[in-house]
């Protein structure tokens, strides 16, 4: 389960802001909704989004009440870090996309406030050109990359081929394996966030290392 928190800054929500029209956006709202799931001890995913207005501090800010809500319930598995591009026909239309730069640096403080322990991805279908340069920034995860079906969200950004995502991840010195939407460390060891029959579905799945059974070769041909 996830929700995005994208931002804290109440600038964004301001008059003329991004979210001046979008009250589920609000950072009480969403942050709220972390801490509940924190609460209900759900393995959560959240992430903020770069490049719509928002200031450095802002996003040190949100990243900070991200690592605030994951130190006291230990539930946030994963964090996304996404660059804004911008779509026709929106009210940001023609806003500028977000700037590599302000991307890998957005990334390295990340890596730097959540500490080594996180899960931190980036989608390398919305840098497509040079998506290999976020593994040297401080990520760990790919996300939901899928040789079956399009980005919903993006659907005009399409997955980079798995072939090419092994190739480029081994070239900086990783190794690319599949995982299941729960996390290891959240069903491996332990009964903190799993129901019983949950877990035992979920371990039926995975390896020894809680990482989907038979690896990358399931994906062959």
């Amino acid at each position: 389960m996830g929700l995005m928190l994208e931002s804290t800054s109440k600038a964004l929500y301001a008059k003329g802001g991004p979210h001046e029209f979008a009250p589920s956006k609000r950072p009480r709202v969403r942050l709220r909704t972390l801490e509940l799931a924190g609460q209900l001890r759900v393995p959560f995913t959240t992430g903020i989004l770069i490049g719509i207005g928002e200031s450095r501090w802002d996003r040190i800010e949100s990243l900070l009440a991200i690592a605030g809500l994951h130190a006291k319930y230990g539930h946030v598995q994963e964090v996304i870090i996404q660059n804004f591009r911008a779509k026709p026909d929106t009210a940001m239309g023609n806003a500028p996309d977000a700037e590599t730069d302000e991307f890998l640096w957005t990334v390295a403080v990340a890596r730097l406030i959540l500490g080594t322990d996180a899960n931190l991805q980036v989608p390398p279908n919305l840098s497509a050109k040079d998506y290999q340069i976020y593994l040297g920034a401080g990520i760990n995860d790919w996300g939901g990359v899928s040789p079956l079906t399009p980005d919903f969200v993006n659907p005009e950004a399409p997955w980079p081929a798995l072939t090419d995502l092994k190739k480029k991840t081994e070239a900086a010195g990783f190794k690319l394996r599949p995982r299941l939407p729960v996390y290891p460390e959240y069903f491996l060891n332990t009964n903190r966030f799993l129901l019983d029959a949950l877990s035992q579905k979920v371990s039926a799945m995975a390896d020894a290392e809680g990482y989907v059974q038979g690896g990358m070769e399931r994906y062959d041909g």
